[in-house]
C-alpha cells in the first residue's frame, strides 16, 4: 500500500519531514516494513516469518561464508537515507564495511557495495519496479532482486543517466538453482524457499526494464 504525497507542492523538504515523523510516531504498532519514496509512504504487509525472512537468512549466511570479516550482509536496522531526494529505504539484506555501519541515524546508501531484495508477495511492485528506480537514484552499485513467487531473479548493476533519471544499465536474470554472483561473491542459490502459491493467482508483476 503507498500512501501518496503531493509532488506539486513547493515544500516537498517539509512534506518529507512530516512522512518521517509519522513513521517514527508510529513505532511498532504496526506491522509490516513501512519506507518513503517520491510517491509517499508505502507500507508492505509481509509476514515477518517464512520463505520471505527464510530467504534473508540463507543470502547473509551464504554471502559471509565468503566475504572478509570488515564486511557484513546486515539484515537489521537502520533505513537507507536520502533526504535531498525524500527517500528511505529499508533494504532486505546490505552488504556493507563494518566501519560505514559506525553512523548516528541511517546508513549514507552510497556506502552500500549492495542491496538485496526478497519480493514480497503482498507488494512485488515495491521491489521490481520502485526499489530498482530508487536504488539507482541513491547511487547503491549493485541491486540483486530475489522472487519466491516465481523462482527467479535479477542483478542490476552499472548505473549510468537516462532522460527519467540514473538508472541500472545492465541486468542479468537468473533462476533458482544456478549461482550468482553479487560484487566480488558468487553464492548458490539451491533450496531456496518459495511461496507456496509461487505466485499463482497474485497477480505477476513484469519487470520493467533498465532503460
Amino acid at each position: 500500500m503507498t500512501i501518496a504525497s503531493d509532488d506539486t507542492r513547493p515544500d516537498a523538504h517539509h512534506r518529507y519531514q512530516a512522512m518521517r515523523e509519522f513513521l517514527e510516531s508510529m513505532d511498532d504498532t504496526l506491522p509490516g516494513k513501512f519506507e518513503i519514496t517520491k510517491e509517499g509512504i508505502v507500507h508492505d504487509m509481509r509476514a515477518p516469518i517464512g520463505p520471505h525472512e527464510l530467504t534473508t537468512l540463507h543470502l547473509r549466511k551464504r554471502l559471509e561464508k565468503l566475504m572478509p570479516e570488515e564486511l557484513v550482509a546486515h539484515t537489521g536496522t537502520p533505513d537507507v537515507e536520502a533526504e535531498p531526494e525524500g527517500i528511505m529505504r529499508h533494504p532486505d539484506v546490505m552488504v556493507i564495511a563494518m566501519t560505514d555501519m559506525d553512523v548516528p541515524g541511517s546508513f549514507d546508501p552510497r556506502t552500500l557495495i549492495a542491496a538485496i531484495e526478497v519480493v514480497s508477495r503482498s507488494n512485488p511492485d515495491n521491489d521490481w519496479v520502485g526499489k530498482m528506480r530508487d536504488y539507482a537514484l541513491l547511487g547503491i552499485p549493485i541491486y540483486v532482486i530475489f522472487d519466491p513467487r516465481t523462482g527467479e531473479g535479477a542483478v542490476l548493476s552499472d548505473i549510468h543517466a537516462t532522460p527519467s533519471g540514473p538508472r541500472y544499465a545492465t541486468r542479468k536474470d537468473f533462476v533458482y538453482g544456478e549461482d550468482v554472483t553479487i560484487g566480488d561473491w558468487t553464492i548458490s542459490t539451491e533450496n531456496l524457499p518459495r511461496y507456496k502459491d509461487n505466485g499463482k493467482g497474485k497477480g505477476k508483476v513484469k519487470p520493467e526494464s533498465t532503460g
